[in-house]
C-alpha cells in the first residue's frame, strides 16, 4: 500500500487516485533568473524519484512542473544585466533544463511557461472578484483572504499568528485591506511587461501562475502538488485558498521535500554559502549527488559537504564495481529476487523511504558478491537482476547504463588504441596526452598484462 505523508494533514494518507491505475503530479519549477543551486536539484531529485517510483509500480504518470518566466527577480535581473525580460527568462530555463538532463532527471511531461498561460490566469481570477473572494484597486487585484474559512490550513497557523509571523514574505501596499491579501494582478508599471485585462494593463501574481497551469494540464482535484517546504506558505497556502475561492477542488495529496543545508547552514546567498550546481557537477559525478539525496528522506533537511559527497561516491564505487564484475560474469538470464524486489516495494511504499529501499540493493549486492564463490550462479544472477532493475527505478545508472552512448564508446574504443599503439611505439608523450584526453571525458583507464580497459569514473 503507497502511502504519503500529506502537507495538509500532517499524517501519511494511501495514494488513491483520481483516476484508477493513472498518476497526475505537478511540482513547482525555478523561477528562471539564475544559474540552478543546490536546492533546485534536491527538490527536482526528490519528484524525479517519485515520478519514477509510480511508474515502477505500474502507474499511468501525468507529470507537469512549470517555468516562472516572469516574476519581479526577472524583471530586476533584466533591468540589472540589459537583456528583455523573455531572452533572460530563457537563458536560464535552458542552463535549468541542462543541468536537470545531467542529474538524469526525467522530463515531465509539461513544461509550461508562466506567460504562456496569462489568460487562464485572468479567467481564474475573473472568477475569484465575481464570488467576491477577489476585489480591484489602483495597484492590482487582490485576493481577500478573510473571506475564506480555513486559510492558512496547510501552514498550520490562523490569521492572527499568519499577521504576526509573516514579516517580509507579506507584500506592503497601502490598497490591501488586510496585510495578508496578496497579488493577483499588478498593475502595470513603466518599464515591465504587461498584458490587457479587465483591470487594466498589468501582469499576474506569483500564486496564480502555477494555479493556472495545473488546472488546464491536469484538470481539477489532480493526485500530486509538491515542491520544497519553503514554497508551504505563502506560495501553496495562496494556491490552494485560489482554487479553494472559486469552489473547485485542487491538489488531492501536498508533498513538500526539506531543504540543503550546506556545512551545518541552510544554503542562501546572503550567508554566502550559495553554490551552483554546475560547481557540484563540475567537481563529483553527478550520480554521487543523486545518491546522497537518496540517502536521505526527502522530508528531511540534507547537508551536504565534502564528507558526505565522499561517501555517496564511495558507495556508487561499490555500485559501479559490482556492476561491471556481474556484467564480465557468465551468469544466466533470471528476473529479479523477489525478496530483494519485495524489500525495496516496502521501504518505497512507505512515504518513498529511499533509504530503506537502498539498503535492499546494498544487500543483494552483498550477497550476489559472495553467490560465484559458492558456485551459486542463479542467485548471483537473480540478485544482480534485482539490483540493476532498483537502481534504474531510482534513476542511478549502472554499468553499460551509465556510460556512452554506441557512438561515443566508438570513439573512446578508438582513443584507447591509439594510446596502445603510442605505448608501443614507445611515444609516450602521445600515450600520455591521449589518457588526459580520455581523463577529461570522465574515463578511467586500467591497464593489464592482457591489455587496457576503460570504465567511466
Amino acid at each position: 500500500m503507497l502511502r504519503f505523508t500529506d502537507s495538509l494533514t500532517g499524517q501519511k494518507t494511501e495514494f488513491t487516485p483520481r483516476d484508477p491505475g493513472k498518476a497526475s503530479v505537478y511540482w513547482c519549477g525555478p523561477t528562471v533568473y539564475d544559474a540552478p543551486h543546490l536546492g533546485h536539484a534536491r527538490s527536482t531529485l526528490a519528484f524525479d524519484v517519485l515520478v519514477r517510483y509510480l511508474k515502477w509500480s505500474g502507474y499511468d504518470v501525468t507529470s507537469a512542473s512549470n517555468i516562472t518566466d516572469i516574476d519581479d527577480k526577472i524583471i530586476n535581473r533584466a533591468a540589472a544585466e540589459g537583456p528583455p525580460e523573455p531572452e533572460l527568462a530563457q537563458r536560464y530555463e535552458e542552463v535549468f533544463v541542462a543541468e536537470m538532463d545531467r542529474l538524469n532527471i526525467l522530463h515531465p511531461d509539461h513544461r509550461p511557461r508562466a506567460t504562456q498561460y496569462v489568460d487562464q490566469m485572468i479567467a481564474v481570477i475573473s472568477d475569484l472578484v465575481s464570488q467576491d473572494m477577489a476585489y480591484a484597486t489602483d495597484s492590482g487585484v487582490y485576493y481577500a483572504v478573510n473571506n475564506l474559512d480555513g486559510y492558512g490550513a496547510l501552514a498550520k497557523q490562523d490569521l492572527e499568528q499568519l499577521r504576526e509571523n509573516a514579516g517580509a514574505r507579506v507584500e506592503v501596499d497601502s490598497d490591501k485591506k488586510d496585510p495578508l491579501d496578496f497579488a493577483l494582478w499588478k498593475a502595470a508599471k513603466e518599464g515591465e511587461p504587461t498584458w490587457d485585462s479587465p483591470w487594466g494593463p498589468g501582469r499576474p501574481g506569483w500564486h496564480i501562475e502555477c494555479v493556472a497551469m495545473a488546472l488546464d494540464l491536469l484538470g481539477e482535484d489532480f493526485d500530486i502538488h509538491g515542491g520544497g517546504d519553503d514554497l508551504m506558505f505563502p506560495h501553496h497556502e495562496n494556491e490552494r485558498a485560489e482554487c479553494l475561492g472559486c469552489g473547485r477542488p485542487f491538489a488531492r495529496t501536498w508533498v513538500h521535500n526539506g531543504m540543503v543545508q550546506v556545512g551545518s547552514e541552510k544554503m542562501s546567498k546572503s550567508l554566502g554559502n550559495f553554490q551552483t550546481l554546475a560547481d557540484l557537477l563540475d567537481n563529483w559525478d553527478p550520480r554521487a549527488l543523486r545518491l546522497l539525496v537518496l540517502q536521505t528522506h526527502y522530508r528531511k533537511t540534507m547537508e551536504i559537504t565534502e564528507t558526505t559527497l565522499t561517501t555517496a561516491a564511495a558507495a556508487l564505487d561499490r555500485l559501479d564495481t559490482f556492476t561491471r564484475r556481474m556484467e564480465a560474469a557468465d551468469l544466466p538470464d533470471l528476473p529479479s529476487d523477489p525478496t530483494t524486489v519485495e524489500r525495496f516495494r516496502t521501504a518505497m511504499d512507505d512515504d518513498l523511504g529511499t533509504a530503506g529501499a537502498l539498503a535492499a540493493i546494498f544487500d543483494a549486492l552483498r550477497d550476489a558478491n559472495r553467490a560465484p564463490d559458492a558456485e551459486d550462479h542463479d542467485s548471483a544472477a537473480a540478485l544482480t537482476a534485482a539490483a540493476l532493475e532498483l537502481t534504474t527505478a531510482l534513476g542511478l545508472e549502472l554499468g553499460d547504463q551509465a556510460r556512452p552512448n554506441q557512438g561515443d564508446r566508438a570513439d573512446i574504443d578508438a582513443l584507447v588504441a591509439a594510446r596502445s599503439a603510442a605505448k608501443e611505439t614507445k611515444d609516450y608523450d602521445l600515450a600520455d596526452q591521449i589518457r588526459k584526453e580520455l581523463t577529461g571525458l570522465g574515463i578511467v583507464l586500467e591497464d593489464s598484462t592482457t591489455g587496457t580497459t576503460w570504465h567511466r569514473s
